[in-house]
């Protein structure tokens, strides 16, 4: 009793649990509306329109990173150790997300009658101006108020977007009882941009107007470049079984498949939770080495791993009532579920040895794991769906984030170990400089 009440004072006295919990609250909330939608959105498209909006909307968030150029990830970076950088670091995250995510969406209407089904082809461009611009502008506006670590408005605005979700699945199952995917996939583009107009007032309300300076754009460029590269791998070995499922016209497949991995998505909370709050401080601690940022990285997944495995348990009992939930539709969404339990554990390891990783500037090494995990994903896929379909789809899921695991926790004992020198990314040469 004594060493629980211990536990209880120091998790009150600590910034890093507010701020997580804070987090863990916006994302469960989230989540929870996510959740609550997606089974509106089941039972309002139905099995086979669900897995049709499933294979666009994979495929729109692939390249989805590219949008951004790693602008967001910049500003956490070097406004997290000086905050008066903030309207330059902010302003280019602006100009360049708007004038690339409407390359990266032209670029996908382009392609995706070659990747997908023409069904799913055919509402790829709703998908990417929602995922593309809109969602990252967002994500971005958060990421300001989570490098100043007021993790309770990044929490409110990520609740914003889910909240107006529900609301618009909601109303289209009470008035048009059924839908396709594409009319889903307008309202979800329309919300998507509400949610960004808003997430952009609050920054500017908050912390004023921005600046842009090119130069300060392009000394930064190649190290946001390979933020991007890394993220979008991660987009690929998570999305790319859905999209090809909707390639081989499996929508039912892709319906039952991508519903179970929502769920999963639901169970990592705890995890992102905890990674999203100690962001900031990985950046500060790895500025100093990457023993300091490895050292918080173990310190966190003592915590974020027992939640992690509770988390997979619960999966697993829990799957038999996904089908009274949504429908009989998805019943054989049980099975994949229990497949694919135990992503959240492997997602604990490589989330938090990754982010030691980027934190002390080896952001190189953390990208090589997720390049691996990319292909891997992919060659697994192209192997094992034709044949198995769905099932095909959660092996190379489970494979991969385990391989991943792996590699980044290798990669972090390794460059540890004793005599084991290491390069620190430093700030882009402007920083510090204001007009």
């Amino acid at each position: 009793m004594k060493f629980l009440k211990e536990e209880l004072r120091k998790i009150q006295n600590s910034d890093l649990a507010r701020n997580a919990g804070w987090v863990f609250i916006g994302q469960g909330l989230g989540f929870l509306l996510q959740a609550i939608y997606f089974v509106l959105l089941a039972r309002l498209l139905g099995t086979k329109e669900y897995g049709i909006y499933a294979g666009a909307f994979a495929l729109a968030s692939m390249p989805s990173a590219y949008s951004t150029l790693g602008t967001g990830t910049l500003l956490i970076r070097y406004v997290s150790s000086d905050h008066k950088l903030l309207p330059l670091y902010w302003g280019n995250v602006l100009v360049v997300t708007s004038v690339t995510s409407f390359v990266v969406v032209g670029a996908l209407h382009v392609i995706a009658k070659h990747l997908l089904d023409p069904v799913s082809a055919s509402i790829v461009i709703l998908c990417a101006v929602g995922n593309c611009f809109c969602s990252q502008l967002a994500t971005c506006a958060g990421q300001v108020f989570q490098t100043f670590e007021k993790l309770r408005i990044t929490a409110m605005l990520s609740l914003l977007t889910n909240f107006l979700r529900f609301l618009a699945a909601g109303a289209m199952l009470l008035r048009l009882h059924h839908a396709t995917a594409r009319q889903w996939a307008v309202a979800s583009m329309m919300v998507s941009l509400i949610a960004a107009l808003t997430a952009v007032i609050a920054v500017t309300v908050k912390y004023g107007r921005p600046k842009f300076k090119p130069k300060l754009l392009f000394s930064g460029a190649a190290e946001g470049f390979g933020y991007s590269f890394a993220t979008s791998t991660t987009s690929v070995y998570n999305d790319v079984d859905k999209m090809m499922l909707s390639h081989y016209g499996m929508y039912v497949a892709n319906g039952i498949y991508t519903m179970a991995y929502r769920v999963v998505d639901i169970a990592t909370i705890p995890v992102l939770s905890i990674r999203d709050a100690a962001m900031p401080r990985f950046f500060r601690e790895g500025a100093a080495g990457l023993r300091r940022s490895s050292h918080l990285a173990y310190t966190l997944l003592k915590r974020a791993l027992p939640l992690a495995l509770c988390c997979s348990v619960g999966m697993f009992v829990l799957a038999p009532l996904i089908p009274h939930i949504v429908g009989e539709g998805f019943r054989d969404s049980i099975l994949a579920l229990r497949w694919l339990c135990l992503i959240p554990v492997f997602r604990s390891v490589h989330q938090m040895t990754g982010s030691a990783l980027t934190g002390a500037g080896l952001q190189t090494y953390r990208t090589s794991s997720q390049v691996a995990a990319a292909v891997a994903s992919l060659g697994l896929n192209v192997a094992l769906i034709p044949r198995y379909g769905w099932l095909g789809a959660a092996w190379g899921s489970l494979l991969t984030d385990g391989l991943l695991a792996l590699m980044n926790g290798g990669y972090l004992m390794w460059l540890c170990r004793p005599g084991k020198s290491h390069h620190v990314l430093r700030s882009p040469s402007l920083v510090g400089s204001e007009e």
